[in-house]
């Protein structure tokens, strides 16, 4: 997970003290604001539920922070964020995953249990089902496949995403949605016209889709996928091929359909928006598709268009870089900002050399490789998907002070608890969370002390922000004979 603390808003409480929330992004998108000792008291239970060696922890002051101090101890808890966020032993706890839930839960302004969403297919169709505000994504993912009676065994290759459509109607990935959030606040806030909840694949090796043919309702939720993913461009067919697939999707033969589909170029990818790269040269224009163990780059140069490949595997380490340009220290917040994705490619033996990637869909795309490079060690080592989940309750502590004790692994909280509490926010902070969650797909740096700056980027008045880098622990089977 990507996370970043770019900025923080200031809170009244009940008895009219003023206190700072730190604005937590997870994977380019806002999720929810937190104080200082509700991150204190999850480093606590963190330290007591896993056996492993945390970061360290910003510590307390006793004496009220300075300006100085408050931006060192946003930097310090970003920092800290981000350690857990690249250790999966931690980032797949229940233990957090509850936190970051019920964090968003409260952020928009507490429970609600009897909410109307869809769910929709990849060829438009939907699913109306009632959920509430703290069911997270496996818990609505679970109501949708029992209204499709999918069997269980088949429950882990599907996900739910959130996709939209741009001025052209052209449809896009925004993200995939996690245990951590809650499908209908996360898609309810993002104040993005025409963007939807789509249950679709969740897995990356084109053999899985084998196993899911031996059920009618797995293959047809691969079918309408695959049909939809033509009709946008996504998988490129011939005009012979195009006017085969339409005879069998007319006769409904879905398995040779999808028998056909398989063998085409790009299924089974991600493709992203347009976009610029460094490779081959500084600015080239490129289109970029990830899938097949692979990040595929379609160069278009002069009317003409030709493609490299970078195998995942070969990447040694890849980070995430916000630019803002034009913007001297201290001067007004500027819109004018970008993403970029770098990763360190081995080219051939002792040769690394890193290749940029510049796009607002950049976390998008790590987080792509990440679960790809993921899917590829599991299946190298023959573990599983299953993530750990905390069988020990745990406590979570709301930005009032009140505690709600949460239980055992299901991150449920009593319903003596749900009555007993009512959360809500400052008048004050209204605006600000609109304007935090109309913030889609990038992160946007407000305050410079962190900021990474060379001798180029000052010339151009640009700052930037780099996240740690993410090593690839699928780098070091590459052998001589892969090169």
């Amino acid at each position: 997970m990507h996370f970043s603390i770019p900025d923080t808003q200031e809170f009244i409480d009940a008895a009219g003290n003023t206190y700072v929330g730190y604005n937590i992004h997870i994977n380019g998108l806002f999720h929810c604001t937190v104080r200082y000792k509700q991150l204190y008291s999850l480093h606590e239970q963190l330290a007591k539920d896993l056996d492993m060696s945390l970061p360290s922890f910003p510590p307390k002051k006793f004496f009220p922070l300075t300006t100085n101090q408050q931006e060192e101890r946003r930097l310090s808890l970003e920092k800290y964020i981000q350690a857990i966020g690249q250790n999966p032993g931690i980032n797949n706890s229940g233990l957090l995953n509850g936190f970051l839930l019920n964090a968003q839960q409260e952020t928009i302004g507490g429970p609600s249990d009897n909410e109307l969403m869809d769910i929709f297919l990849m060829n438009g169709s939907k699913i109306a089902i009632n959920v509430s505000t703290g069911d997270h994504s496996g818990g609505v993912l679970k109501k949708v496949y029992k209204h499709l009676k999918l069997p269980d065994q088949y429950h882990s290759y599907f996900a739910l995403f959130i996709v939209a459509q741009d001025e052209a109607n052209s449809v896009y990935l925004l993200r995939k949605l996690q245990d951590f959030e809650s499908p209908f606040i996360t898609n309810k806030h993002l104040h993005i016209i025409g963007s939807r909840v789509v249950l679709g694949k969740n897995y990356w090796d084109m053999e899985y889709d084998l196993r899911l043919m031996n059920n009618g309702v797995a293959m047809n939720l691969l079918y309408i996928q695959a049909i939809a993913e033509i009709q946008r461009g996504w998988i490129l067919i011939t005009d012979e091929l195009k006017h085969q697939l339409i005879v069998l999707q007319k006769h409904a033969k879905k398995k040779e359909y999808l028998d056909i589909v398989r063998t085409s170029k790009y299924y089974g990818y991600i493709q992203f928006a347009p976009c610029f790269c460094d490779y081959p040269k500084p600015d080239s224009k490129v289109l970029v598709a990830i899938g097949r163990n692979e990040l595929n780059l379609r160069i278009l140069s002069d009317g003409e268009q030709y493609e490299e490949m970078f195998n995942v595997s070969q990447m040694r380490c890849w980070r995430i870089t916000t630019l803002q340009n034009g913007l001297e220290r201290g001067s007004e917040e500027s819109d004018d900002f970008s993403l970029e994705l770098s990763f360190e490619y081995l080219m051939a033996k002792n040769q690394l050399q890193w290749v940029t990637i510049t796009s607002e869909q950049a976390i998008l795309m790590s987080v792509c490789l990440q679960a790809m490079i993921d899917e590829l060690i599991s299946k190298t080592v023959g573990s599983n998907k299953t993530q750990e989940i905390s069988q020990k309750s745990w406590t979570y502590v709301m930005r009032d002070g009140q505690s709600v004790t949460m239980g055992a692994s299901s991150n449920e909280e009593s319903e003596e608890n749900k009555k007993g509490r009512c959360i809500k926010q400052s008048p004050k902070s209204e605006p600000i969370m609109k304007k935090l969650a109309d913030r889609l797909s990038v992160v946007k740096i407000k305050k410079f002390n962190n900021v990474k700056s060379n001798a180029s980027d000052k010339v151009q008045g640009r700052q930037t922000l780099e996240y740690d880098v993410m090593e690839n622990n699928a780098f070091h089977m590459i052998g001589d004979d892969d090169l």
